[in-house]
């Protein structure tokens, strides 16, 4: 294995919940009077933390969404998580190859503590993680693209930055990993490989990962 750490982002990555997230998501903010699609919300918001969400709507409109949103969103995104979210195709494989070479890895994800282990609890993937794997966008100050989250990730797994890789499918979370130092390695099953350009390396299969980063 040619790195020492494997951080993935969760979102899109480990478990299939951008299409149910920016549904939604494009959803509320339109009943808030602020119209918005699906391909809007892709664009803007995916793999954002939910401050940007809120700096962007201010910035555009000059209103600030309501104190409630973040709950009253993440009330609506769980119940559908509970319903309709699978993992990634392909991911619990490369985790149970990455466990079984005994290759450390973590997930660094913009959305809260708890959004990452009702994902992980409702598609079964909990199992590859404990507590002291999973950081969040709460963890720090500033969300992607600034680098402190896996910055923060390395930190706390006791691995340089030069040495660890980062398995992201959004632009954000790939200019994140470039400043934090980090070969990034962009996943384009749902992101157009030209918007991740920036990126070490690119792959569209989940199940190719393990193999690709020997």
């Amino acid at each position: 294995m040619r790195y020492d750490l494997v951080i993935f982002d969760n979102d899109g990555v480990l478990v299939d919940s951008e299409p149910i997230s920016n549904r939604l998501l494009a959803a509320y903010l339109t009943e808030l009077g602020h119209p918005t699609s699906y391909e809007e919300s892709i664009r803007d918001y995916m793999g954002s933390a939910m401050h940007r969400i809120h700096e962007l709507v201010l910035e555009r409109t000059g209103e600030r969404l309501p104190e409630e949103f973040d709950d009253v969103f993440h009330g609506r995104v769980f119940a559908a998580f509970e319903r309709e979210l699978k993992p990634v195709a392909g991911a619990g494989g490369v985790l149970e190859k990455l466990a079984a070479d005994e290759v450390p890895y973590c997930v660094a994800s913009s959305g809260s503590h708890e959004r990452i282990r009702v994902g992980h609890r409702t598609t079964g993937l909990d199992r590859w993680f404990d507590d002291a794997r999973i950081f969040s966008s709460q963890d720090v100050g500033r969300g992607k693209p600034a680098p402190d989250l896996f910055l923060y990730a390395a930190e706390r797994m006791g691995v340089e930055p030069a040495r660890c890789v980062v398995i992201e499918d959004s632009p954000l979370g790939v200019q994140a990993a470039v400043a934090a130092g980090m070969d990034v390695y962009g996943f384009t099953a749902m992101t157009p490989a030209a918007k991740l350009s920036q990126a070490t390396r690119l792959f569209a299969d989940m199940g190719e990962l393990a193999d690709l980063l020997l």
